[in-house]
């Protein structure tokens, strides 16, 4: 099948040409990310290869369809950046990457608790200007404090494991139990009572229309004092005034993400010689007691085979005729309404 894939970087190419041996795709490679000025580059392939960021609304999707595209394969797990009922309308399947390496974001995730406990990042910048003082530095025991995850999928279920060897009590908010998560003895409550009790909260739902700003100016007053919030999911799960907000007064202590709502604008590219437009995001890069990393928790060089193996084949399988496990419908896009 003829593939354009969008957004292309140096280890996108890397990963899926070293896939594409075992499947002998035609493979085009933009590092232009799918837009509205940008599809027309899909006119005369078969297949759009695209990322978190990638543009794929009624508008795009209808002159992708006029192109002869016929799939869209999202080389993530998330496809919130998709209108899957317009793409069903047009009869362009959607297929995705629902695993890859859990392992991958879920160790990502407690680097961040760990770093901004333990303020390791402040403290490195210290010794490197040859001030090797503790103040300010002072962290606290992970075990025996309280964990709350939201969302208990295959990453919340690592990050579960991770967290019960450092022995802290688990606490989890979930449409959908896991066996795995009460097995640890997680203990599954409403996630108003997750945030009341918990001295980390950490992020690992999808982005649906029940989760966008899950965490909102009431959640963030119904949060522990201090306690630590942390997003690895998606950017828009999290409304990020309301963070800012919380931060100033205290309420927040600590905030690690990896993700934001307006992250495709900044996100994957340099921007070091430049002036950081977005107010809220120049605001967040302000507080000392923040990380925000560059959407880079799933780079891992087994992830990234994993996802370049994982979407090669789910077009295979549409192209084949074969039912596709992985295919995204208009009712994975609505989810569960959270209990």
């Amino acid at each position: 099948m003829k593939i354009a894939v969008f957004g292309t970087k140096p280890y996108d190419r890397s990963f899926l040409e070293a896939a594409n041996k075992d499947h002998k795709h035609e493979l085009t490679f933009f590092e232009p990310r799918l837009s509205h000025e940008t599809c027309r580059m899909a006119a005369g392939f078969e297949a759009v290869c695209v990322f978190v960021n990638d543009v794929l609304d009624p508008d795009v999707l209808a002159a992708l369809a006029d192109y002869g595209i016929k799939v869209v394969a999202l080389r993530c797990a998330g496809f919130n950046n998709v209108d899957v009922a317009a793409a069903d309308r047009l009869g362009i399947s959607v297929v995705r990457v629902p695993a890859y390496s859990p392992y991958a974001v879920a160790e990502f995730t407690v680097g961040l608790m760990l770093t901004l406990n333990r303020k390791i990042h402040r403290a490195s910048s210290r010794v490197r200007e040859g001030n090797f003082s503790l103040g300010g530095l002072l962290g606290f025991d992970l075990a025996g404090r309280t964990a709350g995850i939201v969302g208990t999928g295959a990453i919340g279920v690592v990050v579960a494991k991770i967290l019960a060897g450092f022995r802290c009590r688990l606490l989890a908010f979930d449409p959908y139990p896991n066996d795995q998560c009460k097995a640890l003895g997680v203990e599954y409550v409403p996630l108003p009572r997750l945030l009341a009790e918990s001295d980390i909260v950490t992020l690992h739902c999808p982005l649906t229309q029940e989760t966008h700003r899950l965490i909102d100016e009431r959640a963030v007053q119904q949060m522990k004092p201090g306690a630590m919030l942390i997003n690895t999911s998606r950017g828009a799960v999290v409304e990020t005034r309301a963070v800012i907000a919380g931060l100033k007064s205290g309420k927040i202590g600590y905030l690690g993400l990896d993700v934001y709502e307006e992250e495709a604008d900044y996100f994957f590219e340099d921007f070091s010689n430049e002036v950081i437009a977005d107010d809220v995001l120049a605001r967040l890069l302000t507080f000392p007691n923040v990380i925000i990393t560059g959407h880079q928790a799933f780079f891992t060089e087994e992830a990234l085979a994993a996802i370049a193996e994982t979407t090669l084949q789910n077009i295979n399988d549409i192209d084949e005729g074969r039912r596709c496990l992985n295919a995204v419908t208009d009712h994975d896009a609505k989810g569960p309404k959270p209990s």
